[in-house]
């Protein structure tokens, strides 16, 4: 990168993880984030002092803690034990390696028309197919597109940010809640449930993105006075189809 006084940095990059796990495919989702985040690091040290970013906005995830249906998980709750943990863990320490002041975002389910979980689930529920993922007990620690952008600019113009921040809407809900608000927003049923072993047999190791979860709360966020535009997933489901 180059030195010339850039305010800030905000790397976004990343292979898809909702896919099945060839080594080769987990590989790069590892490669991708952390070597990535590394070489952005290192880039940001060799500017000198007065020339570097003044923060790094650094993407992470709610995978970081692993999964349950019962625990609920602030930033200060310990790492998970499974490969997505471990992914996010290395991902963080590249990034605490820059030598400004670092943000990491550890975000939930993007609620957007365009792409993400939401994006494939749309056209399904439009043809009177949709219903939940597995048991649909699993949570689903979701926030709208809007509150990700204002964290992230948050993030950037306040100095007093500094650390891990779940990025994720104060209500998480159960998979089954959610897709029975997307119905409902949609006017569709959520009548057709996706078995668990339909999707292992599709994407291996790689359906534990979907059919395992976890209740992230946004503790650091709202402490700092943080305002979510978006709290409950009916409001946010509906204002993304409006859009």
């Amino acid at each position: 990168m180059a030195c010339h006084d850039p305010p800030s940095s905000l790397p976004l990059t990343g292979e898809p993880i909702a896919t099945r796990w060839t080594p080769d495919i987990k590989a790069e989702v590892k490669r991708s984030r952390v070597a990535t985040t590394r070489q952005l690091a290192a880039a940001i040290n060799a500017c000198p002092a007065e020339q570097r970013p003044k923060v790094l906005v650094n993407a992470s995830a709610v995978g970081y803690y692993g999964s349950s249906e019962s625990t609920t998980f602030s930033e200060s709750s310990a790492p998970g034990r499974d490969y997505l943990a471990e992914v996010c863990r290395e991902w963080e320490a590249a990034a605490e390696e820059a030598q400004t002041r670092v943000v990491i975002l550890r975000t939930g389910i993007v609620l957007a028309k365009e792409g993400g979980a939401l994006g494939r689930m749309i056209p399904v529920f439009s043809i009177f197919a949709g219903g939940p993922l597995g048991s649909g007990r699993q949570w689903c620690s979701w926030i709208h597109r809007d509150d990700v952008v204002g964290m992230i600019l948050e993030g950037i113009r306040n100095p007093a940010w500094q650390g891990v921040y779940n990025a994720t809407a104060p209500n998480p809900v159960r998979m089954g809640e959610l897709c029975s608000a997307l119905g409902s927003v949609m006017g569709r049923p959520s009548l057709v449930p996706v078995p668990d072993f339909a999707l292992r047999t599709l994407l291996g190791e790689g359906a534990s993105v979907v059919l395992e979860g976890q209740r992230v709360v946004p503790t650091r966020a709202q402490d700092a006075g943080f305002k979510f535009k978006y709290t409950q997933v009916t409001d946010a489901l509906r204002n993304v189809l409006r859009a």
